[in-house]
């Protein structure tokens, strides 16, 4: 561990002025033109003459390396402070590193060739020799920048790769460092072409290169629900390769990436003064800025608004090569307050062969290119890229849906539509029918010579609008049908990522907003409501929670059988907890209406116990009995098979049996149960209560007494402090909360009643 800044002897206002030395050094070194690394200096250095003395000293330390590789020698790793008292090359002695050569193994892998260089890192062609031999990218930090800041950043892409799986997304296969300890990690290695030249190359249609756009924002979409920001999208970073003749872009170097919650590794890498991180033509506004906010996922919205300006226009919004040469305080200014020309505007920018090249790349006549972009596509591009990032699409799947709404003819939600723009709309989707009624008119005309023709004619023009209104009325109602189900979808999309970054409270007040489900529901949509459900649930508000699990489980059609019975116990058990007794016994006939008859096995024992968290009536239980069957006859199938007790099973069959009178049958299974080592606390208290219970209606008291005593000190323990989700090792809040509840009725019938109490009454609350 390098040591802190008290253990080196630095003061903190020493180790604060060394990074920003170090900041000032690094971002000087990249600018190659003289007069323009001096006006940087000048800039940075104002007022401080000792930082801009160190800095010079240190550039002339790196350049004196340079030229001292240039003769061939072996490379010197030099660190910041190493530069401000640099020894001469030739007195490097035994402190040199030999470069990385062609045919060099690194652990199980040979390098075969250099196919390029990042930002920080050298990346190979390499061969893996076990457990499989395959060709694999293999990238290595640069000599000479495995500075501590550029290892964090390093550390931060291996780890940033390692969270995704998607088919657009270069997988990262595996990681570690080579003998001179230069870190490096493999990653599929991926044969393709840049996407905007691949589709110059190929001469793609627009529509062609809008399905292949789709995809990269779904690969997008996937790396910031696992909370990772890309922040440096560009053609270079976006291949194309093709699966059997199939184009497939594959979304590659995630190497500035950056967890937009939590940390990725205790090296995380701080973006220190006049340094940032991104290419300039592509960058977002709040990412140039030197301002404190914070950059999120609408910051690759903006990237990905650019890369489908290039696309559909062969060009960047601001000229790519100005910006490169252009100082910072510029690019921040043009990035800030220059608004972009609309695609179709800069495409009435190009003249002669520069424009004809450009539509013979997209398969279409120059006057042609710019109406198809004309409209739709010019608003849809100008969202993205707005300056202020809260009118931009709010995610990746947005951006995508309103593009497959253009390529579907069907309005997009980049602006508000006219009534003229829906009936242009509903035109081009019914293209035959308002033919039909261009034809009818026609004839009309033709027809004024014959009164009798020309009746006959105005009874069929009028059958025809008669049909056209209906027609239209349908497509209006389908229309708004649509749109409410696209933004249902949007408002999904966004809680799913609100969810995967904790923001509970907001993804449930976004949730709640959602008018409709949509028709085929995802897994994102059902984990979201789930997800929500569990948190509203664990902070008592129990009749929000209830709305939640009863959404979910109208569009619960995914999961399997236990999935869906476990969402039924938790809807369940938030009802009981709220109060409502009318509500819950309409819980308690809807489970057994959908489960009883069609028992499934392993899962009932869920249904049994969601249905008697208080006293039941016989009819109640008398129907739960084909449930509770199959239960009892699994866990004596498993205990035979295995030897162990399948104890969540056996709290719904004790439960059942003391409900039905069967009390001595329920205390006997109990004891069993309790002598199994591996069942964990909240097992033992629920069973512990059900013992208490089943002892005073045996007319035991005072073991009921001390059975219930040794549960409730666990239980009011458990509950002094908030409930987390839990897990399968210690319980889940759910499980908890049925001890609670078993705890309760125990107290009310051993300490209040003082004498045994039948447990088939009218269903009551036991609050």
């Amino acid at each position: 561990m390098p040591p802190t800044s008290a253990q080196s002897g630095e003061t903190p206002q020493r180790s604060a002025s060394k990074q920003l030395e170090d900041a000032v050094f690094f971002t000087a070194l990249s600018v190659a033109d003289p007069a323009q690394r001096k006006r940087y200096l000048d800039q940075s250095c104002a007022g401080n003459p000792q930082m801009r003395a160190v800095v010079e000293e240190m550039l002339s330390a790196a350049e004196e390396a340079d030229r001292f590789f240039a003769k061939g020698h072996s490379v010197l790793i030099l660190e910041p402070d190493d530069m401000r008292a640099a020894t001469p090359p030739d007195a490097a002695g035994d402190k040199t590193i030999i470069d990385e050569q062609i045919g060099t193994r690194i652990g199980r892998y040979k390098l075969l060739q250099r196919i390029g260089e990042g930002g920080c890192g050298v990346v190979y062609m390499a061969e893996q020799e076990e457990p499989v031999r395959r060709r694999v990218a293999l990238k290595i930090i640069k000599l000479g920048m495995d500075t501590k800041s550029v290892i964090a950043r390093f550390e931060a892409e291996r780890q940033a790769l390692a969270l995704m799986n998607h088919p657009n997304i270069a997988r990262v296969l595996d990681a570690g460092a080579t003998d001179t300890g230069r870190p490096f990690f493999v990653m599929e290695l991926v044969y393709g072409t840049k996407v905007n030249e691949y589709c110059d190359q190929n001469r793609l249609s627009t529509r062609e290169r809008l399905h292949l756009f789709i995809q990269i924002c779904h690969a997008i979409q996937h790396a910031h629900q696992k909370g990772i920001v890309h922040r440096d999208i560009k053609p270079s970073n976006v291949m194309v390769t093709l699966h059997d003749g199939v184009p497939v872009p594959k979304v590659i170097d995630f190497g500035i990436a950056k967890a937009t919650e939590g940390r990725l590794t205790d090296n995380t890498i701080f973006t220190a003064y006049e340094q940032f991180i991104g290419t300039p033509a592509y960058m977002s506004p709040e990412q140039a800025e030197r301002s404190g906010l914070d950059i999120d996922t609408r910051s690759d919205i903006y990237s990905l608004g650019v890369l489908l300006y290039e696309l559909l226009t062969g060009r960047t919004p601001f000229d790519g090569k100005r910006m490169a040469q252009a100082g910072l305080d510029q690019i921040r200014q043009t990035l800030r307050e220059s608004e972009p020309q609309s695609p179709s505007a800069m495409l009435s920018t190009l003249q002669g062969e520069e424009l004809k090249k450009t539509a013979i790349n997209r398969q279409a006549e120059p006057p042609k290119l710019a109406f198809i972009l004309r409209g739709d596509l010019d608003w849809i591009v100008l969202k993205a890229l707005e300056k202020d990032r809260m009118r931009r699409y709010q995610t990746a799947n947005g951006l995508a849906l309103d593009v497959q709404r253009y390529l579907d003819s069907e309005p997009v939600t980049a602006r508000s539509p006219s009534q003229f723009y829906r009936f242009q709309k509903l035109v081009r989707r019914n293209r035959m029918v308002f033919g039909a009624v261009a034809a009818v008119a026609a004839a009309l005309v033709m027809g004024l010579g014959a009164s009798t023709w020309l009746l006959l004619q105005e009874r069929e023009a009028l059958r025809e609008q008669a049909k056209l209104r209906v027609t239209a009325e349908q497509s209006e109602k389908r229309e708004t049908e649509l749109r409410k189900q696209a933004e249902a979808r949007e408002k999904i999309n966004q809680a799913a990522v609100l969810v995967s970054q904790y923001r509970f409270d907001e993804a449930d007040k976004l949730l709640n907003e959602i008018k409709m489900p949509p028709p085929n529901p995802s897994y994102d949509y059902e984990s979201a409501f789930r997800l929500v459900g569990d948190w509203l649930a664990i902070h008592g508000r129990w009749q929000d929670a209830a709305a939640r699990f009863a959404t979910l489980m109208k569009t619960d059609k995914q999961d399997d059988w236990a999935a869906v019975t476990l969402d039924y116990q938790c809807y369940g058990i938030v009802v009981a907890e709220s109060g409502d007794v009318n509500r819950y016994q309409r819980f308690c006939d809807d489970a057994i209406a959908n489960f009883a008859r069609s028992t499934n096995g392993r899962a009932d024992w869920r249904i049994v116990k969601a249905c008697l968290l208080q006293p039941a009536d016989k009819k109640l239980v008398g129907a739960l009995a084909p449930l509770a069957a199959v239960a009892e006859n699994d866990f004596a199938l498993m205990s035979k098979r295995t030897g162990v007790n399948d104890v969540w099973g056996s709290i719904s069959i004790a439960l059942w049996k003391y409900r039905s009178g069967d009390y001595r049958g329920a205390e006997e299974l109990c004891e069993i149960c309790l002598t199994n080592q591996n069942q964990v606390p909240v097992q033992k208290e629920s069973e512990r209560m059900i013992l208490a219970l089943s002892h005073f209606q045996l007319g035991r008291g005072e073991e009921a007494k001390s059975a219930l005593a040794q549960g409730r000190a666990t239980i009011e323990e458990k509950f002094k402090t908030p409930l987390s989700r839990g897990d399968a090792r210690q319980g889940f809040w759910w499980d908890w909360v049925v001890a609670r509840r078993l705890m309760r009725e125990a107290g009310a019938v051993i300490e209040k009643s003082g004498r045994p109490a039948s447990t088939t009454q009218t269903v009551t609350s036991p609050e």
